[in-house]
């Protein structure tokens, strides 16, 4: 049965045959905020991060997607927040097939005439993950679409760490032949705020390299599953994918004196004929830079929403006097940037120059 997607509600929820349960009850709303009004430009961030079922995989996902966009920017609004973040690949759908590409990649500029104004009517910047298509050479990525209150674009990163053979196959590697354009910060409300995506989270150079720059914020949207169906129709659920909004995402936030802002999926995503497309953690949560869990979400249509205020954190050591960008020794640490590593095996990988033609 296809599902007629101006029959569902953004609030409820799809069955696995297709059949639509209608629920006028909003999802949790869970809040951590400093007052009653959101933080002043260089002062802090209101965040919030949305997390629900959706559809994927061609023209009428990303419709159904774009209207549930539109009903979760007036929420996150309405609460005056600052940034909407979204989960990876959020406007298709996660788990894209070979046949779905080209029904589902868009330009950079396509996304931005899309989602600026509903950025614009709700004054309210917006983290928008989908699939690229680069007009220049026709090749795909993993992006994330970072616009402002006012539509326009301030990022448009595209995922450098691909996770497992389907993304390795799907998008290209970006940045090879101009790696510094990888991890650029840029400021929303007066904050230095980075972005990385999914599988990235997991990587604590990446957030390292953030603080590095001044970055006090690093939105990482996810895709964390517990199984999706593959090309040949069966649904791989061996595996549960590690369940980080607990470990990796605060450790990092406290590691670098930052703020972490991890978005996933919850629940099911279906395609657009009824059929399952895969199953996710609905683990959403951001984490301060002590490194506590300011708002954490289950598995649930959830909105959080959390003020990031950096000057509300003292020093998490003794008189101040220790510091972990300060303290860092770089002449120790060149075995980081090194083309080759040894493995616990005794044996030695090379990583290659360029990943795209990785063997």
């Amino acid at each position: 049965m296809e599902i007629n997607t101006d029959q569902i509600n953004c609030h409820g929820n799809m069955c696995s045959k297709g059949e639509t349960i209608k629920d006028c009850r909003y999802p949790m709303v869970k809040m951590c905020l400093t007052g009653t009004e959101p933080p002043r430009s260089g002062e802090g961030l209101r965040i919030a991060v949305y997390q629900g079922e959706g559809l994927a995989g061609d023209q009428k996902a990303i419709d159904y997607n774009l209207k549930c966009l539109k009903e979760w920017a007036e929420k996150a609004a309405s609460y005056q927040a600052q940034i909407l973040v979204l989960p990876e690949l959020f406007l298709c759908g996660y788990n894209i097939l070979p046949n779905d590409i080209d029904k589902v990649v868009r330009t950079a500029s396509q996304v931005q005439d899309l989602v600026g104004s509903i950025a614009m009517k709700n004054e309210i910047a917006i983290v928008c993950p989908y699939a690229e298509l680069d007009p220049d050479t026709g090749e795909h990525f993993d992006t994330i679409l970072m616009l402002d209150k006012g539509g326009e674009i301030l990022r448009n990163y595209r995922k450098c760490h691909l996770w497992g053979v389907e993304e390795k196959e799907n998008w290209k590697y970006p940045y090879v032949d101009d790696p510094k354009k990888a991890y650029q910060p840029f400021k929303v409300n007066g904050i230095n705020v980075g972005l990385i995506n999914c599988y990235e989270a997991e990587f604590p150079e990446t957030y390292r390299v953030y603080a590095l720059k001044g970055t006090q914020v690093v939105i990482a949207p996810t895709a964390a599953d517990v199984g999706t169906v593959d090309k040949n129709g069966v649904f791989a659920s061996s595996w549960i994918y590690p369940d980080i909004s607990k470990t990796a995402i605060p450790c990092n936030a406290y590691s670098n004196k930052m703020f972490t802002v991890y978005a996933n999926h919850a629940m099911r995503q279906f395609r657009s004929d009824g059929s399952l497309s895969g199953v996710y953690l609905g683990n959403s949560a951001i984490a301060d830079p002590y490194g506590e869990l300011l708002a954490h979400a289950n598995n649930m249509p959830t909105l959080l929403i959390a003020d990031c205020v950096p000057g509300n954190y003292l020093p998490t050591h003794p008189y101040g006097e220790s510091d972990y960008i300060k303290d860092r020794r770089p002449e120790l640490y060149s075995a980081l940037t090194k083309m080759k590593a040894k493995l616990p095996d005794g044996s030695t990988y090379h990583y290659p120059k360029n990943p795209n033609k990785r063997s």
